[in-house]
């Protein structure tokens, strides 16, 4: 497989979902600002976005795969993979029915957990937050299971059909702000909530379709718990713990900031955090949808070799692309946030608050995507035990940290930086652990190639700063005004950087021609 190809597919249906979610935030921020109806929502919308990290990127994913495929590699029959599928599901749909019904009648109490009871809200605004609450779990019902069609058609290679389906989230989304956005911000949050359910259902809907047109058809079937779904709920549960690391990390910087920093915090933790996610989800999760499939297969059939080699060609790709992004959102944060968001209710000062929180973040985001290729490692030798001990461990340094830092930063009015910056930290030494532990026990070791990269990619992304750092004034006075004056300023500042990148990558000696020979000529016998 190539995986710069298939990377590649999988980041381009990413990165037109991540464009989509980047023009849905533009609307959140210009109808909602920052404000408690906006922390309100982004506090509904933490929980389904956590079992999407969960299930359709994480645990259920790293459990489910490598089981799939060893059921039809060893009988050499889709079929066999089939009905564990089918049994899986005879499971899961009652399941997920009851723990539905139950998350809608505890919304309050999970509400008050997340949020950490906000910061002095009225009895009528904490209501609405319930109610906002109550609108978007369902997803978690219906994500769950598009993760189960996801799966399997990711383990029949149709990656591009499960990148694709998060673009009917953003679409919905957009659609509710665009065309049924309120008279006042509490309305608008509210049209906001209903469309995260009704974008499951057309991520189902469609995942759905994509298995009839690949003839995977799956029965319901009578629940039996046999030797093959123990097995695989021992693999998940340890392996949610895993994945959901960043997610548990933000969940509590969010439920902190709730609690102790006032309205708006939330926001600009949520807006920074979504802009960081931008180059996790083009490169992270794209590198681990391939990465774990592709690992297992080689380890099965006994080619260690190759499957070294993957991974150090994966974490050499997870660098030549979110180095730069981390340096960008260093010395850039503040124009860029404010040519995307500053309109409407967000405010400069907005702008400024949530660009400190947006760097914070972006020094863990090497670690957020290395997570992502690290950890097929444990997984496809279904060892989702190791990365639990670490994920936990990591947590409680985020915790930690969160105390430590929301305090101390908040006596210079900068409270709200504390928990990207612990979360930050906290993922460093997760993936830290991991690297170590996968080095010790000989199932990876850097080749010379990556050792002699890794170097020149962080020269080239500093040089890359410095030409930020000076380009950012000279573009500031175009990202405020009309959309196309804003465009085309972060145009001019986010290619200028591209442009250096590219070629401080050649001068160092980070990328050279033989490379892009060798993809030219890859990209001629594929054609």
């Amino acid at each position: 497989m190539n995986l710069l190809k298939a990377t590649g597919t999988i980041g381009g249906l990413t990165l037109v979902s991540r464009v989509l979610a980047l023009v849905r935030d533009t609307l959140q921020a210009s109808y909602v600002g920052a404000s408690f109806a906006s922390d309100a929502f982004f506090v509904a919308f933490r929980l389904p976005n956590m079992f999407r990290a969960l299930f359709a990127e994480g645990a259920f994913s790293a459990a489910f795969i490598p089981m799939f495929n060893r059921k039809v590699g060893e009988a050499d029959d889709l079929q066999a993979g089939l009905r564990f599928a089918e049994q899986t599901l005879a499971v899961l749909l009652p399941v997920l029915l009851l723990f539905t019904v139950v998350m809608m009648v505890a919304a309050w109490p999970i509400t008050w957990g997340l949020s950490g009871g906000f910061k002095d809200p009225t009895p009528q605004q904490f209501a609405f937050a319930v109610t906002l609450s109550r609108i978007t779990i369902p997803y978690l019902m219906l994500i769950s299971l598009a993760s189960l069609l996801g799966g399997i058609l990711n383990s029949l290679s149709r990656f591009w059909v499960n990148a694709a389906a998060p673009i009917l989230l953003n679409i919905a989304m957009i659609v509710a702000l665009w065309f049924f956005h309120g008279h006042d911000a509490y309305q608008t949050a509210r049209a906001q909530a209903v469309s995260v359910t009704v974008g499951g259902v057309l991520q189902l809907g469609w995942l759905m379709l994509a298995c009839r047109q690949a003839k995977v058809s799956l029965a319901i079937r009578r629940p039996r718990i046999d030797d093959d779904l123990r097995q695989l709920l021992k693999l998940i549960l340890p392996a949610a713990i895993g994945a959901g690391a960043v997610q548990v990390n933000l969940a509590i910087s969010t439920a902190l900031a709730g609690g102790l920093l006032g309205a708006g915090s939330i926001s600009y933790i949520y807006y920074a955090d979504r802009l960081n996610q931008l180059p996790l989800g083009l490169i992270g999760i794209g590198l681990g949808t391939i990465l774990l499939p592709t690992v297992s297969r080689q380890l099965s059939q006994q080619r260690e070799a190759e499957a070294m080699d993957t991974q150090n060609r994966g974490i050499e790709l997870a660098l030549f692309l979110t180095l730069p992004a981390t340096i960008a959102f260093v010395f850039a944060s503040e124009p860029i946030i404010r040519g995307l968001f500053q309109h409407g209710h967000f405010t400069a000062l907005d702008s400024s608050r949530c660009s400190w929180a947006l760097s914070a973040f972006s020094l863990g985001l090497p670690s957020y995507v290395l997570v992502k290729v690290l950890t097929p490692g444990y997984y496809a030798r279904h060892d989702t035990r190791t990365p639990v001990r670490y994920a936990i461990q990591s947590v409680g340094l985020n915790l930690v940290g969160n105390l430590v830092l929301i305090p101390t930063l908040g006596r210079f009015g900068y409270g709200h930086v504390g928990p990207p910056l612990a979360t930050a930290l906290s993922s460093t030494v997760n993936v830290w652990m991991l690297y170590r532990t996968l080095r010790a026990r000989g199932h990876f070791h850097s080749d010379a190639q990556l050792r002699r990269r890794v170097p020149r990619l962080a020269v080239a992304a500093l040089v890359m700063g410095a030409a930020l750092f000076w380009l950012a004034p000279a573009v500031d006075p175009y990202l405020t005004g009309s959309t196309l004056r804003r465009g085309l300023g972060l145009a001019v500042l986010v290619g200028g950087g591209a442009a250096v990148y590219a070629i401080a990558c050649f001068a160092t000696g980070a990328f050279v021609a033989n490379d892009l020979k060798l993809l030219l000529r890859r990209r001629a016998r594929e054609a």
